[in-house]
């Protein structure tokens, strides 16, 4: 474990293993410690470095009250590739706002990804209602104004799952990480939500980069909001969507099974699809 300055901020990332790197951009509030699991997994193939985003967890903002934007979030990315692997484009993988920052990263910088997995990047602008979600994320805000965090959280959760009379099991955090994630909610929902949602992805270049991208969507998420942004942008592409195991926090609920389909999308030849005959 060890830091990197970058402009206006301090990385703590992590290395480990042994291999071509492997870069995993956490979403969130879970930093770094939310791959973890993947990260050891993979290890024995790749090293595999993972880091807590700007303004999370153990990454320090030199101005605490900055604006957040995805082109910042790709820069810091670049940084720890270009220390880790200067000589060579890396793999990376993306979750949910961290897919959103590896997008980025494809289309401003393609030179430096040999391929990247995108998982339910929730790039809402892409969707025929997004009009209708520009409203939802004002009035989540708005509420986070006035009635504070918890309310805010509750309505922003409830507009990103889909309709279901169905309780949702709940997910088991180690008491470490479930405090740092409730210490990250008042950051990520007031500065990440805003500039990362509304974030518009370059489309045509995306089309121009597709054989190195990979759409990831969960099997126990489908009519979710971030799967339903990253199914469209699959159509889109003219791609298709491929299903990991879990659902928008696979990685938490399903690290092992996870961090194989994970290899299986970066061992295949490029271009060519991971799973013979469609999707996984």
């Amino acid at each position: 474990m060890t830091s990197l300055r970058v402009n206006g901020a301090t990385l703590h990332y992590e290395v480990r293993g042994d291999g071509p790197l492997l870069l995993l951009i956490p979403g969130g509030t879970g930093g770094a410690a939310s791959l973890a699991g993947i990260a050891d997994d993979l290890a024995g193939e790749y090293t595999v470095a993972t880091y807590d985003p700007r303004g999370m967890a153990r990454s320090t903002l030199d101005d605490a009250g900055a604006e957040q934007r995805v082109a910042e979030h790709a820069d810091d990315a670049l940084r720890i590739l270009e220390l880790l692997s200067p000589g060579a484009p890396a793999r990376v993988f993306g979750a949910s706002s961290g897919a959103i920052t590896a997008l980025h990263l494809l289309t401003a910088r393609p030179e430096r990804v040999e391929r990247l997995v995108a998982h339910e990047p929730p790039v809402v602008e892409v969707l025929p209602d997004a009009a209708e979600h520009r409203v939802f994320l004002a009035r989540v805000q708005e509420v986070f104004r006035a009635q504070g965090l918890m309310p805010a959280v509750a309505l922003f959760a409830a507009g990103l799952s889909k309709p279901s009379t169905e309780p949702k099991a709940e997910v088991k955090l180690p008491p470490a990480r479930a405090e740092q994630t409730m210490a990250g909610l008042p950051y990520f929902l007031g500065r990440i939500v805003p500039g990362f949602m509304s974030y518009v992805p370059d489309v045509q270049r995306l089309g121009a980069l597709a054989d190195r991208l990979v759409l990831a969507g969960g099997r126990d998420s489908g009519g979710e909001l971030p799967y339903r942004a990253a199914s469209f942008l699959a159509e889109r592409l003219g791609t298709e969507l491929l299903r990991f195991p879990g659902g928008h926090i696979g990685t938490t609920t399903h690290p092992a099974e996870f961090a194989g389909a994970l290899r299986k999308a970066f061992s295949a030849p490029s271009g060519s699809s991971p799973w013979p005959g469609g999707r996984g």
